[in-house]
Protein backbone atom coordinates (compact mmCIF):
# COMPACT_ATOMS: atom_id res chain seq x y z
CA UNK A 1 0.00 0.00 0.00
CA UNK A 2 1.25 3.45 -1.24
CA UNK A 3 1.67 6.09 1.42
CA UNK A 4 -1.30 7.76 -0.03
CA UNK A 5 -3.52 4.83 -0.16
CA UNK A 6 -2.66 4.58 4.00
CA UNK A 7 -4.04 8.06 3.97
CA UNK A 8 -7.22 7.57 2.24
CA UNK A 9 -7.79 4.40 4.23
CA UNK A 10 -7.76 6.50 7.41
CA UNK A 11 -9.89 9.23 5.91
CA UNK A 12 -12.62 6.41 4.81
CA UNK A 13 -13.53 6.46 8.44
CA UNK A 14 -14.83 9.93 7.98
CA UNK A 15 -18.50 9.68 7.65
CA UNK A 16 -20.84 12.49 6.32
CA UNK A 17 -22.96 13.38 9.28
CA UNK A 18 -25.89 14.01 7.13
CA UNK A 19 -25.55 11.44 4.62
CA UNK A 20 -24.34 8.51 6.63
CA UNK A 21 -21.72 7.50 4.20
CA UNK A 22 -17.95 7.49 4.30
CA UNK A 23 -16.67 10.94 2.26
CA UNK A 24 -14.29 8.51 0.00
CA UNK A 25 -17.51 6.49 -1.03
CA UNK A 26 -19.48 9.58 -1.57
CA UNK A 27 -16.20 11.22 -3.95
CA UNK A 28 -15.71 14.01 -1.98
CA UNK A 29 -11.59 13.35 -1.01
CA UNK A 30 -10.54 14.65 -4.79
CA UNK A 31 -6.95 14.19 -3.46
CA UNK A 32 -3.98 12.85 -1.47
CA UNK A 33 -0.47 14.06 -1.74
CA UNK A 34 1.83 12.97 1.26
CA UNK A 35 5.42 14.74 1.17
CA UNK A 36 7.48 13.84 3.88
CA UNK A 37 5.47 14.15 7.32
CA UNK A 38 3.00 16.88 5.59
CA UNK A 39 -0.44 15.87 3.68
CA UNK A 40 -2.53 17.88 1.50
CA UNK A 41 -6.41 16.97 1.04
CA UNK A 42 -7.98 18.21 -1.52
CA UNK A 43 -11.69 18.00 -1.09
CA UNK A 44 -15.28 18.65 -1.37
CA UNK A 45 -18.49 18.70 0.04
CA UNK A 46 -22.00 17.78 -1.25
CA UNK A 47 -22.76 21.47 -1.52
CA UNK A 48 -21.36 25.12 -1.19
CA UNK A 49 -24.02 25.83 1.39
CA UNK A 50 -23.10 22.77 4.05
CA UNK A 51 -24.25 23.11 7.37
CA UNK A 52 -21.70 20.57 7.95
CA UNK A 53 -18.68 21.83 6.36
CA UNK A 54 -16.30 22.87 9.64
CA UNK A 55 -17.09 19.53 11.32
CA UNK A 56 -16.36 16.88 7.80
CA UNK A 57 -12.94 19.05 7.28
CA UNK A 58 -11.88 18.69 11.06
CA UNK A 59 -12.70 15.28 10.74
CA UNK A 60 -10.92 14.65 7.91
CA UNK A 61 -8.18 16.88 9.51
CA UNK A 62 -7.77 14.50 12.11
CA UNK A 63 -8.43 11.23 10.28
CA UNK A 64 -5.16 12.15 8.26
CA UNK A 65 -3.32 13.28 11.20
CA UNK A 66 -3.83 9.72 12.80
CA UNK A 67 -1.61 8.18 10.02
CA UNK A 68 1.59 7.32 11.34
CA UNK A 69 4.22 9.93 10.24
CA UNK A 70 2.01 12.19 9.14
CA UNK A 71 3.14 15.50 11.21
CA UNK A 72 0.69 18.00 9.71
CA UNK A 73 -2.26 18.28 7.39
CA UNK A 74 -3.77 21.29 5.17
CA UNK A 75 -7.31 20.53 4.09
CA UNK A 76 -8.04 22.41 0.55
CA UNK A 77 -11.77 23.13 -0.25
CA UNK A 78 -13.01 23.20 -3.69
CA UNK A 79 -16.15 23.32 -5.65
CA UNK A 80 -14.56 22.75 -8.55
CA UNK A 81 -15.44 20.27 -10.06
CA UNK A 82 -18.68 20.57 -8.63
CA UNK A 83 -19.96 17.53 -6.47
CA UNK A 84 -22.44 15.07 -8.38
CA UNK A 85 -22.78 11.45 -6.94
CA UNK A 86 -23.53 10.35 -10.80
CA UNK A 87 -20.13 11.08 -11.29
CA UNK A 88 -18.11 11.24 -7.84
CA UNK A 89 -19.65 8.49 -5.32
CA UNK A 90 -19.23 4.53 -5.46
CA UNK A 91 -21.63 2.37 -7.08
CA UNK A 92 -22.60 1.56 -3.48
CA UNK A 93 -23.01 4.97 -2.56
CA UNK A 94 -25.12 5.44 -5.21
CA UNK A 95 -27.35 3.01 -4.34
CA UNK A 96 -27.72 4.38 -0.77
CA UNK A 97 -28.66 7.85 -2.22
CA UNK A 98 -30.76 6.16 -4.70
CA UNK A 99 -29.12 7.61 -7.98
CA UNK A 100 -29.13 4.50 -10.01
Amino acid sequence: MNSNDTVLDALSEVVDPEMGISVTELGLIYGVERKQGHVEVTMTLTSPGCPVAPEIMAAVHRAALSVEDVESVHVNLTFSPVWNPRIHATEDAQMELGVF
